[in-house]
Parts: C-alpha cells; sequence; structure tokens
C-alpha cells in the first residue's frame, strides 16, 4: 500500500463516481450508476425490459434505466438520497 499522508490522498473508485454522482447527477454515465450501485453494496435482482431492478441492503428497491449510455438524472438523484440515509444510519 502506498504511503498516504495528509497532503497526498488518493480517492478510491466508489468515492471518485460519488463525487462525480454528486456534482453532475444528469452527466453520470449508466455503466458508472451500475458499478457505484455495486461498490455500495446494493445487488441487481432483475432486468424487466429496458429497467433493471437493485436492491439496498436495507431491502430498499430503485429501478433504473439506460438511456442512450446515460443514467436518469432522477434516478441517480433517488440513489445518492437513499444511499445518504443508509450512511446516516450507520453512523449512528
Amino acid at each position: 500500500m502506498p504511503f498516504v499522508t495528509i497532503y497526498s490522498y488518493t480517492m478510491s473508485r466508489k468515492e471518485k463516481l460519488l463525487k462525480k454522482a454528486l456534482n453532475n447527477p444528469s452527466g453520470l454515465s449508466f455503466n458508472d450508476l451500475q458499478t457505484l450501485m455495486d461498490s455500495c453494496d446494493w445487488v441487481q435482482d432483475h432486468q424487466t425490459g429496458s429497467h433493471q431492478i437493485w436492491y439496498s441492503t436495507t431491502g430498499y428497491r430503485l429501478s433504473i434505466q439506460n438511456r442512450k449510455g446515460k443514467a436518469k438524472g432522477y434516478q441517480v438523484k433517488q440513489f445518492l438520497a437513499q444511499y445518504c440515509c443508509e450512511v446516516e444510519q450507520d453512523e449512528l
């Protein structure tokens, strides 16, 4: 593992994708959203047509769609809202 100081910090892939999603939810690629959800321990349950159904560790259900290679902004926002709630619950 590389030496990390207060002045040098390497962001993980998950952190980079979270930052990207928070800064521009509508600009996140569909593949990046899938990677982010997977790294946050969400599980893809099944796919019906163009909809993928994902579940969080707390049982929250979210349907996401690939729209010309991009994730839909409102679906990214729904994921972020639920993920932030779960992180807050874990910290309590």
